[in-house]
């Protein structure tokens, strides 16, 4: 029920969960009105109306696409569970919590199948010891959530569809597609795009599902999204009157990267899309990227087209690394080798809309601001 119309449950029927898929099912709720605080409650048991137990929780909606207001959402990216800095899971969801965001995006590395599920059953107890922790309890059940997969929540590391490898056990590609649908809320396709208010949308891109192999010759053929999810990207992005249009990528468009990696955008093995992509970008008003993957924080600025990429860095301290703080390119604006997340507030000062970037550390310090102003539209 709406918090403005308190005691007034709208109820859906009973349905039942699915035990090959974990015990899940989902739900689609319809006829919400914009901008408002919600309230949830999800009431379980063995047979309908026999031994329930209650969950309770909130979300807001988004604002309509003609509404002036301010915006606040958080991303975070590579949770591996042996690196949670707390015995409730990452202290990184309670200090964002305290920002009271209006929505998260989480980018991938949920978890990391190669290490610890080589079954479907592993697969789905994995997801249940995550998902248990307290800390993402709490924070699930009060911040609605946009959850986009990787390689390492896909299948193994740096994966493509046709990836052969021989120490996944009976655990196929296909099997992790399937699974992330099940365990996360989801339309019909993987990647989708959401308006937040006049000043605001959000893409969130596909990654593996439809990429060439990585050892593949570059080149016009080779891809990462595919030519029909590239084809509605640019098309959406081209339709939208939105004041900032942000890129969420679960791999880096911009970088840099470390020069062995051949797996996203910023690598030499994508150098084709890559630059068609950043080229777009580029063309666009008011456009940026935000990027999970990498092990570290980042503010940069593509030297050719000017294209600039935050990367929210990963969930603990304890996964950090793979670049070193002394090694500054030109590229960088801010680099910092440490766990933590991303904030990004869309609001007006004096009627202008502006972005504000925030690197936040694991214990909710802000480490870096950024500030880009826009003329209105």
């Amino acid at each position: 029920y709406r918090l403005d119309d308190v005691g007034k449950f709208t109820a859906t029927s009973w349905q039942k969960v699915d035990p090959a898929a974990d015990f899940t099912t989902q739900f689609q709720l319809t006829g919400l009105e914009p901008a408002r605080q919600y309230m949830i409650a999800v009431e379980f048991g063995p047979e309908p109306g026999q031994d329930l137990k209650r969950l309770a929780g909130q979300f807001r909606t988004a604002p309509s696409a003609e509404a002036v207001a301010p915006v606040t959402f958080t991303v975070v990216t590579g949770q591996r569970y042996p690196n949670r800095d707390s015995d409730d899971g990452f202290n990184i969801y309670p200090q964002m919590q305290k920002l009271d965001p209006d929505f998260f995006v989480h980018t991938g590395d949920i978890l990391y199948y190669d290490e610890f599920a080589k079954t479907r059953d592993l697969a789905h107890w994995h997801w249940q010891r995550t998902y248990s922790l307290n800390h993402l309890v709490e924070f699930h059940r009060n911040v609605p959530s946009y959850f986009i997969k990787d390689d390492h929540d896909t299948f193994v590391n740096d994966a493509w569809p046709t990836m052969e490898t021989h120490f996944m056990g009976d655990f196929t590609f296909a099997d992790g597609l399937e699974i992330f649908t099940q365990q996360v809320p989801m339309g019909d396709l993987t990647y989708r795009t959401i308006r937040w208010g006049k000043d605001l949308q959000v893409w969130l891109v596909e990654g593996r599902d439809y990429r060439s192999a990585n050892d593949a010759p570059d080149g016009p053929d080779k891809s990462i999204w595919g030519a029909e999810q590239m084809e509605w990207f640019q098309r959406t992005v081209q339709e939208s009157d939105a004041a900032f249009r942000i890129l969420i990528s679960p791999t880096p468009v911009v970088g840099p990267d470390r020069p062995n990696k051949r797996d996203n955008h910023a690598n030499e093995g994508f150098a084709h899309e890559g630059n068609l992509l950043r080229e777009f970008i580029a063309s666009q008003d008011n456009m940026y990227v935000v990027c999970g993957d990498r092990h570290w924080q980042y503010v940069s600025v593509d030297a050719t087209h000017g294209v600039k990429e935050y990367s929210s860095g990963p969930a603990s301290d304890k996964h950090a690394g793979g670049w070193k703080n002394e090694n500054v390119l030109p590229e960088h604006r801010y680099l910092n080798v440490i766990g933590g997340f991303l904030s990004v507030t869309v609001e007006r000062r004096e009627g202008v809309p502006v972005l504000i970037a925030r690197h936040y550390g694991v214990d909710g310090k802000v480490l870096n601001e950024d500030v880009v102003l826009t003329d209105t539209r």
